[in-house]
């Protein structure tokens, strides 16, 4: 069965070995490799747990390290086998839950990290899974927003209430558009801001995602 899980991550792996390891990306300042070595650490090691542990990134750190000693095309075939055998990821419905967000917006990073980008045309199927994550998992995303965030879809104008306070700002566009300003690519993500001109200031002042 074709999910945005497998879909995603054999796109990525291949525009990975077309831009090469050093190539730019719009992910925190990272290279095409630095993102290759987290995917692969975070679905592959133990030490990952620092992904989401602050105390035990040091953990995670030295597993960044030691695969980054690795060749580049060898971390890119590893990672496009797919999660380990023995991994709970290995099942098939739950790389799907735990990495169809996370191949996508990677592999966004990768395609927007440089000039000439242009939006992808997604299909029906993959608009509505992406829209089903802002609506899902978008108020974790904006948790740490000082004022209320809608996701708005645009062209349908169906809305989200991700967080529900006064003053509010209206984040809208496409559905992927929305998903990577939610995820804090603020500059690589084509939406439309609504708001009070100070309300915006303070979301856009904020850091958001995960």
């Amino acid at each position: 069965m074709t999910t945005l899980a497998r879909t995603e991550r054999a796109a990525l792996c291949d525009l990975a070995l077309r831009l090469g390891p050093d190539a730019a990306t719009m992910c925190r300042g990272w290279t095409v490799r630095d993102l290759v070595v987290h995917l692969v650490v975070r679905e592959g090691s133990p030490a990952s747990v620092g992904i989401a542990v602050p105390p035990l990134s040091g953990l995670t750190e030295r597993a960044y390290a030691r695969a980054r000693r690795r060749p580049f095309e060898s971390l890119v075939e590893r990672l496009r086998s797919g999660p380990p055998r023995l991994s709970p990821l290995s099942l098939p419905k739950l790389d799907e839950v735990a990495n169809g967000i996370e191949m996508f917006v990677h592999h966004e990073d990768m395609r927007r990290g440089r000039p000439g980008w242009e939006p992808r045309e997604l299909d029906t199927a993959t608009a509505d899974r992406l829209w089903s994550a802002v609506a899902g998992f978008g108020r974790r995303l904006v948790a740490k927003a000082p004022v209320g965030v809608v996701a708005e879809r645009a062209p349908e104008d169906t809305v989200a209430v991700l967080r529900d306070t006064a003053p509010s700002v209206t984040v809208a566009g496409p559905p992927a558009e929305v998903l990577l300003y939610l995820f804090g690519r603020r500059e690589g993500a084509r939406v439309r801001l609504r708001g009070s001109e100070s309300a915006v200031a303070r979301l856009t002042e904020t850091s958001l995602g995960v």
